[in-house]
């Protein structure tokens, strides 16, 4: 080993001193709490900004503010010609967090990343049965079926072999439930009969280090100094959890946070006139939605569906909540920016009388009582709850359905609806990867049917086909023609009311820099600053 130089060792001493004084907190103001850190079990975007951004990484990734998909623990990879193996070749050096209850002895390498994919695929795997909710962004994406096996060619190689092709593998494993977890850690718990502290004291190798969470009000996590990537400059960072939107927006005027997330649209022209405060901006890919249960009572009748879909006033709810010119009427189940969108589809117009009068003819009682559950704070893809069930509930009045709206916090109410207990749910979706099948295999699926994803509870073995069809395909053309004849069997069907399709804001200091506004609506902090 060759002796670092007497001069070059004090410069590096400095530098380091120095950069340790520039770091300020980040103290973020966020929308909801998280679900639990064991990412795998979680579905929401706001877990995975408090767990996949913050602790873990992936083989791959997303270039910042972009879908383009770069290497992350993985250096480089290979595809052979038939499109059903991937090699991943390991970055080498990646160290995990060492925390005051989990000091690794070793750095990443395959181990890891075998531990954290059989553990969804294989039943017979120790931890699978562990996980209290399944996985349920590996099943519904059809991952049990797709990966024929995961090998271990050497310590820093490792092949994923196929059982088909699969147009956006590559993308998919870019997104949170591919987080790689330490298996050293994972076998330390199991042997200490501590298996619940996966979910409550996460160990990752991303470029934040958890410290504490208190529960539905702070998460708080320090700078990884061994981050590959380079120590993020803000130490520590801190999540606050503040549901009201204007609240977020006082404490962010306050200085008591310097960025808070999903301002109201109609706060932002006063947010951008602050001289303290900016905003960034960006066509999300996003889709709020009003999810049908099709197995319970009258909704199980299309005719129905088609009833309550016409009975209400989409302009007018996307006027409301979005403001002009902040959020697309929603007409199918992911944004016009994605490949394949079908531009000949529309929305039948707002028609109270034949809404009234199909209602009629499918048998539903005048003054029938149907359940719409909601979330009790807003987000990017639902600004202001309460007043969308409102709306919703004076139209449906109208046609002579009585809406019952039950408000509830964010994670008990998507509890309950992966349970089936609603009639209907107001939900939204943030794409996590760029593609179309990420929208539709997810939410519409029927294997996202049975574990309750799929809030429709909408299996159509035809759209089924078209889905799997076009995630094997490789050629956009094609792929865009099978997704286009998929939506117009979403409108024959209507498991949902297609509601809008959002502009993003992120509000902040004027001092912060370094933060990149993503269009799949993920937050990562590693490069954010407060100058």
């Amino acid at each position: 080993m060759n002796p670092i130089p007497i001069r070059a060792a004090i410069a590096a001493a400095l530098l380091s001193i120095t950069t340790s004084a520039w770091a300020k907190p980040l103290v973020v103001c966020t929308e909801a709490a998280p679900e639990g850190f064991d990412m795998v079990q979680y579905t929401t975007a706001v877990t995975a900004d408090a767990v996949a951004e913050t602790l873990f990484n992936r083989l791959v990734d997303f270039k910042p503010g972009t879908v383009e998909v770069r290497p992350a623990l993985a250096e480089s990879w290979d595809i052979s010609p038939d499109g059903l193996s991937y090699t991943f070749h390991l970055r080498k050096g990646v160290k995990f967090h060492t925390t005051g209850y989990f000091k690794p002895s070793r750095e990443l390498n395959a181990d890891d990343v075998l531990w954290s994919f059989q553990r969804q695929l294989d039943p017979k795997h120790p931890w699978h049965a562990k996980s209290t909710t399944g996985f349920p962004y590996f099943e519904s994406m059809g991952f049990k079926d797709l990966l024929k096996s995961v090998e271990k060619i050497d310590e820093h190689t490792v092949v994923f072999n196929l059982t088909r092709r699969e147009a956006p593998f590559l993308a998919n494993i870019a997104m949170a439930f591919s987080s790689i977890y330490s298996a050293e850690y994972a076998d330390q718990l199991l042997e200490a009969n501590k298996a619940g502290d996966l979910n409550s004291k996460p160990i990752g190798t991303g470029p934040f280090i958890f410290q504490r969470y208190d529960k539905d009000a702070q998460v708080r996590f320090k700078a990884n100094p061994e981050y590959f990537r380079g120590k993020p400059p803000a130490d520590p960072l801190i999540l606050a959890v503040t549901v009201d939107s204007n609240v977020r927006q006082q404490k962010l005027k306050a200085n008591e946070c310097q960025v808070a997330l999903y301002p109201k649209p109609d706060n932002v022209p006063a947010i951008k006139t602050d001289p303290n405060l900016k905003i960034a901006e960006l066509a999300a890919m996003t889709t709020a939605y009003i999810g049908m249960n099709t197995t319970r009572p009258y909704l199980n009748d299309v005719r129905v569906r088609k009833a309550i879909d016409m009975a209400f006033d989409k302009q007018a709810y996307v006027n409301a909540l979005f403001g002009p010119g902040n959020a697309l009427v929603g007409v199918n189940p992911y944004p016009p920016t994605l490949l394949g969108y079908n531009h000949a589809m529309q929305n039948p117009p707002h028609d109270p009388a034949k809404a009234r009068a199909l209602l009629k003819e499918a048998g539903v009682p005048d003054g029938t009582v149907l359940t719409l559950f909601t979330r009790n704070g807003g987000g990017p893809t639902n600004p202001n709850p309460m007043l969308g069930a409102q709306m919703m509930q004076a139209d449906l009045a109208k046609v002579g359905i009585k809406l019952d709206i039950r408000v509830m916090e964010w994670g008990e109410m998507l509890k309950r609806a992966k349970n089936g207990e609603h009639d209907m749910v107001s939900a939204g979706w943030a794409g996590d990867n760029g593609d179309p099948d990420n929208f539709l295999t997810p939410m519409l699926s029927c294997e996202a049917a049975k574990n309750g994803e799929n809030y429709a509870r909408w299996c159509n073995d035809k759209f089924q086909a078209l889905l799997d069809q076009a995630r094997e395909e490789t050629d956009p053309g094609a792929r865009a023609a099978l997704y286009e004849q998929a939506q117009v069997i979403y409108h024959q069907d209507q498991p949902w009311i297609s509601m809008a399709h959002t502009t993003m804001f992120t509000a902040m200091r004027k001092n912060v820099e370094g933060y990149h506004i993503s269009p799949l609506t993920t937050n990562n902090f590693a490069t954010t600053q407060v100058k």
